[in-house]
């Protein structure tokens, strides 16, 4: 589709015709043990791309990212880790270049600080995007301990890409439902991946 970001993952691009809207927030859910990292370094691939670790160091996501097997490019790296996590990335993301991808890994930090303030900061990272016509993909970890603003997440993003990661019989099986997507089609199956070297479909059974 005319206008449409491609994620430098062919998979997903297919998927959403072509690939994202600019301006498009998206929440990446997935388990903490499993190989989301990967579409995360894949997607550097595709365009310039700011990074903010939460959690990691800057150096060990560039050490992740460089040792990747995947397709990466070189993203600018930040790690935030001060005491006002909202302020400090609302400062990096500041400096966004147009048509460029911000990934925050995790959201986990920022989910967890004052509703109104947090609510406040989705809103001003919606309009950063809007104005520079980027993408935000936003990392949210599932688990038990879930912060409580990860419906406001949810309701503020444009997309919602979940990330299930099953043991069947003796394989490992990742699956990718994408429930809500406000930039056209949306894709009703869920995609089967094969998270190794590269993110591409699995095609070793049929989906589940």
């Amino acid at each position: 589709m005319v206008g449409r970001l491609d994620t430098g993952i062919s998979v997903l691009d297919r998927k959403l015709d072509g690939g994202l809207p600019p301006g498009c927030l998206v929440a990446f859910a997935a388990e903490p043990a499993s190989q989301s990292e990967l579409l995360l370094y894949e997607l550097t691939a595709a365009r310039g791309t700011l990074y903010l670790s939460t959690e990691r160091t800057d150096d060990a996501v560039r050490h992740a990212i460089e040792t990747s097997p995947s397709s990466v490019g070189s993203p600018t790296v930040r790690h935030v880790a001060s005491d006002t996590p909202l302020e400090e990335a609302t400062q990096l993301i500041g400096a966004l270049p147009d048509g460029a991808n911000l990934i925050i890994d995790t959201l986990d930090v920022l989910e967890r600080t004052d509703t109104d303030d947090y609510v406040d900061f989705l809103n001003e990272l919606k309009s950063t995007m809007l104005e520079t016509g980027s993408i935000a993909m936003l990392h949210c970890l599932k688990g038990r301990n879930e912060p409580t603003n990860r419906t406001r997440t949810f309701h503020a993003a444009d997309a919602v890409f979940d990330l299930r990661t099953e043991i069947a019989g003796t394989e490992l099986e990742n699956h990718l439902t994408i429930p809500k997507f406000r930039g056209g089609r949306q894709p009703t199956e869920a995609i089967k991946l094969e998270l190794t070297e590269e993110v591409a479909i699995d095609t070793s059974r049929d989906i589940a």
